[in-house]
């Protein structure tokens, strides 16, 4: 019994170190080659050039889009508080990715691919900031992981408050 007990151990452990050896030479690998997410910090969004006639009224704005860039200050409390309520409840709480909504979605997506229901989502606000200012919309396990990576990163440069601010303002509203 000692001995069944000893081999059991063993294997545990070897599955263990080789699990741990995958998940740092995946993270090795694509930490080589993912966005500078730096410039996150200063970042201003582009804005329109406006005409003005010589009496200073507006004659023309010129712009790719409509939008003004609000401030974190500026933004109601009721609206940061929806956005956190149905994107990412935990968001002042976790490090950028939410363990427990990665494994709930996980769990919850066996069941919906048997009944062919729609999958779930686990990106959190700071992962879909990663997504949307640094990487591609793909669909691919490689997008994911550089998103996670990005996401740990642009926490520990970033305030909470700055990212949901990115956010806010990057969405479509």
């Amino acid at each position: 019994m000692n001995k069944l007990l000893r081999n059991i151990l063993i294997s545990f452990i070897s599955l263990l170190m080789l699990l741990l050896i995958t998940i740092f030479t995946i993270l090795w690998t694509y930490s080589n080659n993912i966005p500078d997410y730096k410039f996150l910090m200063n970042y201003k969004p582009p804005v329109s050039s406006k005409v003005y006639s010589g009496n200073g009224e507006l004659v023309a704005d010129f712009s790719r889009e409509k939008r003004i860039f609000i401030p974190y200050n500026s933004i109601p409390k009721k609206v940061i508080h929806s956005f956190l309520s149905a994107e990412d409840k935990n968001f002042f709480s976790h490090p950028g990715v939410d363990a427990k909504g990665v494994l709930r979605a996980f769990l919850n997506n066996i069941t919906n691919i048997l009944y062919s229901k729609r999958l779930e989502g686990a990106s959190t606000i700071t992962q879909q900031v990663a997504k949307n200012f640094l990487l591609t919309n793909e669909v691919s396990l490689n997008r994911k992981i550089k998103e996670a990576i990005l996401a740990f990163r642009i926490e520990r440069a970033l305030s909470k408050e700055r990212i949901l601010e990115l956010y806010l303002n990057k969405v479509y509203l």
